[in-house]
Formats: structure tokens, C-alpha cells, sequence
């Protein structure tokens, strides 16, 4: 019989489990999926100037992707990308140790990223991709010259 935790690990992306000490996994545990500094300074620059949205929402139903920051009407969903965990092209790195599975898995998630963005896409939605790298404000600018055009658009 299978542990819990075993049986998650191996749902994880469909890679085998990982192997590692209990510090690694102590570490690991703490970083966090939502509300990281880089996404609410977004949201802080993003409501400073004058736009308003939903955070942590699923813009389309049916679809199992949250987005972090949802402009509704204008059908913009904005994700901040970690620049491990969705292997930025600028910094992202490679584990030496248990590199098959931070392979797979990072892989995975730059499948799953391309996938989410296509199914929004097909919904009528717009997916915008900020690393947690890029400047603050450059971000905010951009995604609100995007909302903006889209709900003169629409």
C-alpha cells in the first residue's frame, strides 16, 4: 500500500518522485505559490494607476488555471512567472542534483504555461506573462497599456 505522500509525488507532473533531505524539503515547503513581493508590488503599481482587477481567479470556466492578477471585462489574465520555477531564458537554472526530476518538472510547466496561454486564447482571453525579474513598473505600464487597449477595443 501507498503512502499519501507518495501517491502525490507521483502525480507531480508525472515525473518519479524526488529524492531529498529533510532540510531541502523544509526549504522547499516554504516557498510560497501566491502572494509573493514581486506580485503584490505588481498589484500595488497596477491599482495606482487606476486599474482595478481580481486576484487568484480562474478567468475561464471549465479551465483549471488561476491567474494571479484578472482584468474581467477587458479579458486580460496576468500570471508573474518565477524565473526557476518556469525556467526563465534569462536566469533560469539547473539543479545538478536530481536534475531528471527538476527537468521534467520545469519542463512540464513551460508545456502547461503554453497550454494556458492557447486555451485562453481560444476563450477570447488575453494571457500576459511578467517575470519575477522584470522591473516593477515596466511590468505595470505594460499590462496597463494592454488592458487599456483592450477595453477601448471592446
Amino acid at each position: 500500500m501507498t503512502s499519501p505522500s507518495e501517491t502525490t509525488q507521483r502525480k507531480n507532473d508525472g515525473v518519479n518522485p524526488l529524492e531529498t533531505t529533510p532540510d531541502v524539503r523544509a526549504r522547499m515547503s516554504r516557498q510560497k505559490s501566491r502572494d509573493t513581493q514581486v506580485e503584490v508590488a505588481l498589484r500595488r503599481a497596477l491599482h495606482a494607476a487606476g486599474l482595478r482587477y481580481r486576484v487568484h481567479r480562474r478567468p475561464v470556466k471549465g479551465v483549471r488555471r488561476e491567474a494571479d492578477i484578472v482584468f474581467g471585462p477587458a479579458r486580460v489574465a496576468v500570471f508573474v512567472d518565477g524565473c526557476f520555477w518556469h525556467g526563465c531564458p534569462e536566469h533560469a537554472t539547473w539543479p545538478r542534483r536530481n536534475a531528471e526530476f527538476w527537468r521534467a518538472k520545469i519542463e512540464g510547466n513551460r508545456s502547461r504555461d503554453v497550454d494556458t496561454d492557447a486555451r485562453l486564447a481560444e476563450a477570447g482571453w488575453l494571457a500576459v506573462r511578467v517575470w519575477e525579474h522584470e522591473k516593477v513598473e515596466a511590468a505595470a505600464g505594460r499590462v496597463g497599456e494592454i488592458v487599456r487597449g483592450r477595453r477601448a477595443a471592446g
